[in-house]
């Protein structure tokens, strides 16, 4: 297969890479940027959520999507959210409650409820769920991932 370029805004910086066509997003994301945030836990068959990205926006996850299709996308990546050496509110609060077990599913959940908190600041423990429903975690149950995505939504709330 002849390589393809894909140019991608990850992290609101852009990235150009040269790869096959048919690497996933997940992939060119860590073996071609080297962004490990991602997992790939269910091998590529899109039931875990422990590769989630937002991609323009919207979480995905990124074992499903072909690098090809990302062309020209914006791409939020667990290693974009913290910002000038602070962590983001989502990141606090997995921690400050207990939500962070492993931590092998923890990026991809949080990525999930940044999404869900960038389109509905304030949402009900039903849309924590339902936004949280994508990815499985072993480790904590979901009730500490909904308290600290309540609390940092709380968080954030005072920072608008």
């Amino acid at each position: 297969m002849k390589p393809i370029t894909v140019t991608l805004i990850v992290n609101e910086q852009p990235r150009t890479i040269t790869t096959e066509p048919n690497r996933t997003l997940l992939y060119a994301l860590r073996d071609d940027l080297g962004l490990y945030g991602a997992k790939d836990a269910c091998g590529g068959e899109g039931e875990c959520g422990a590769c989630t990205v937002i991609l323009d926006g919207e979480p995905v996850n990124s074992c499903l999507v072909l690098a090809g299709q990302a062309d020209g996308c914006h791409v939020e990546t667990i290693e974009g959210l913290a910002a000038g050496g602070q962590l983001h509110p989502l990141q606090r609060a997995f921690v400050e409650t207990g939500a962070v077990q492993c931590g092998f599913c923890t990026p991809g959940a949080i990525l999930a409820a940044k999404a869900l908190l960038d389109r509905l600041p304030d949402p009900t423990d039903d849309q924590i769920r339902e936004a949280l429903s994508g990815n499985l975690c072993r480790c904590t149950g979901y009730t500490k991932m909904i308290a600290a995505v309540r609390r940092a939504a709380e968080d954030m709330s005072h920072v608008r």
